[in-house]
């Protein structure tokens, strides 16, 4: 079975009735979960993405309140926290929002993970957070990006000052002038 053009499926839509749309939308929520978060999103939560993105901060707070600090399996807890602000991502498309939760990932990170740690892909999570971050940050408007340049070049230099072992890493990310 072949997948259609999208142009193809909004004409389509476009045809269907309302009680069709509605029977189409609740089928594909019933498929899989991510479609149902996608949709509970878009109708209780789009208005307002900063607000949701401080909801996500709470969910990211409790995750690492209830982290094993065993290298392995912290490594999979964060790992699954970067997949919940990836697909955070892809809902809103809010840099913003999506800048902030990293920031707030790294803040935890240094807060929770021990700094004598030489286990490089838990390490590389903060890394690869940051560096992510600082993309984002270059992309934003000069107005908004003041703040979070600040905030990333404390929370930079807080990781090269915390980790033993970060001058080990490669790909470090670097300060934003």
């Amino acid at each position: 079975m072949e997948k259609e053009k999208i142009h193809l499926l909004k004409k389509e839509l476009s045809t269907r009735g309302p009680k069709e749309l509605i029977e189409i939308c609740l089928s594909l929520a019933k498929l899989k979960v991510e479609n149902k978060e996608m949709l509970t999103y878009l109708l209780f939560d789009a208005e307002n993405p900063i607000a949701y993105a401080q909801r996500l901060k709470q969910d990211i707070n409790e995750h690492f309140e209830g982290l094993n600090l065993h290298y392995y399996y912290a490594t999979k807890s964060l790992r699954k926290v970067l997949r919940l602000i990836v697909k955070y991502s892809r809902f809103t498309k809010n840099k913003q929002g999506e800048i902030e939760l990293l920031l707030h990932f790294g803040t935890k990170f240094l807060a929770t993970v021990e700094k004598d740690t030489k286990h490089y892909p838990l390490l590389g999570l903060l890394l690869r957070s940051l560096n992510k971050s600082r993309l984002l940050i270059q992309k934003l408007h000069e107005d908004l990006r003041y703040d979070y340049v600040q905030e990333y070049n404390a929370l930079l230099l807080a990781s090269k000052k915390h980790y033993l072992n970060w001058e080990y890493q490669l790909n470090k990310p670097e300060l934003i002038d």
